[in-house]
């Protein structure tokens, strides 16, 4: 009877244990999404808070960026190279895990610099070459393009104000920029005092040094200091105005939440920097001391021995001219390989 009874009630039980299974089925399907979604929230959480770890930290790998820095002084032994007391940079600093390849001049001239020799295609083709010769040379490091617009001018008339200086116009800067895009390339300013001051001129382009991807130079043969025509003689900065330059970028990162700004000052004598000692570092700037002088191979290396490796800052820039470097034959242009080669590495490459 009791089996009897259970065969005649099998249908029904089955229809139950089908719909009993049904619903531990969708309820475990449930739990199963319950914690696929809480997973998934539990990952967002831990990816945020790695973000705001990173924006609470904002200094680059310290260990990384020693081995780096050591990397470039290639072995020096005089004990000036790596820097000592070299800052730690704020995140975003571009020096030294890139290499800076910048093409140098103003496009309201074809005699100086290769960045208005060229209609912009053209130029950027042949800024394209340099980079490439760059990567192949240092695999280590990438080569990264800029483009070095001189945005205050000295020249040989004084001008309304007596300054001996031109300052371009925002619609050349705004055309350096857009060209720049063209690469996704970094933007330098560079100024030439002349008669007139960092000081002075500076702030005129400080809506511009609020781009992240604008950075400035700033060079010592044309800041006049005794009243003399730009061009009569080579001028000179003291530490104090490059402290100005590095101050003034300092705050611009501070209050605008930028990455670092990298700093060029441009130099081959012993006069043009004075009391480089004194000149303070900034964990929100970058300063590249850039060997400017032109000539044969030799002469060039040698201005890079005495001026530059001499008296250590932070770090070091070389710059290779297209016309003037080959002037004399047999007199050519130093290679990437070469420039490997010195001690410290430069990491900042001007052509013009």
């Amino acid at each position: 009877m009791i089996k009897r009874s259970l065969l005649k009630a099998a249908p029904v039980l089955f229809f139950f244990l089908v719909l009993y299974s049904s619903c531990n089925f969708s309820n475990g399907q449930a739990a199963i999404d319950s914690a696929e979604a809480d997973s998934l929230s539990r990952l967002d959480s831990i990816e945020k808070a790695k973000e705001e770890a990173i924006l609470n930290n904002p200094f680059v790998d310290s260990n990384l960026y020693r081995s780096q820095v050591l990397a470039l002084a290639n072995g020096d032994t005089t004990g000036k190279w790596p820097v000592k007391n070299q800052p730690i940079p704020l995140a975003g600093a571009i020096l030294p895990a890139k290499r800076i390849i910048a093409y140098y001049g103003n496009l309201y001239s074809t005699r100086m610099g290769i960045l208005g020799e060229h209609p912009p295609e053209l130029m950027l083709e042949h800024l394209d070459a340099e980079i490439k010769k760059w990567n192949e040379a240092d695999s280590t490091t990438e080569a990264i393009p800029a483009l070095h617009y001189i945005a205050v001018v000295a020249q040989g008339s004084e001008g309304k104000d007596g300054k001996y200086r031109n300052r371009m116009p925002d619609s050349q800067i705004d055309s350096v920029l857009s060209i720049a895009k063209m690469r996704n390339a970094l933007v330098f300013l560079d100024i030439q005092v002349a008669l007139s001051t960092i000081e002075d001129e500076l702030p005129r382009l400080e809506k511009y040094l609020k781009l992240p991807h604008v950075h400035l130079g700033i060079d010592p043969e044309f800041s006049m200091k005794d009243g003399s025509k730009p061009g009569k003689k080579i001028g000179s900065f003291n530490a104090s105005d490059i402290n100005f330059a590095t101050e003034y970028l300092q705050k611009l990162v501070q209050d605008n939440n930028l990455p670092p700004k990298v700093l060029v000052v441009h130099r081959f004598t012993q006069g043009m920097v004075k009391n480089y000692s004194d000149i303070k570092l900034r964990p929100e700037v970058q300063f590249v001391m850039d060997m400017d002088g032109w000539g044969p191979p030799e002469l060039k290396k040698g201005t890079y021995r005495h001026f530059i490796h001499k008296e250590p800052v932070e770090f070091t820039g070389f710059k290779l001219f297209y016309k003037n470097d080959i002037k004399n034959p047999p007199n050519r242009m130093l290679t990437p390989e070469e420039l490997l080669k010195l001690k410290p590495i430069p990491i900042y490459i001007q052509y013009q």
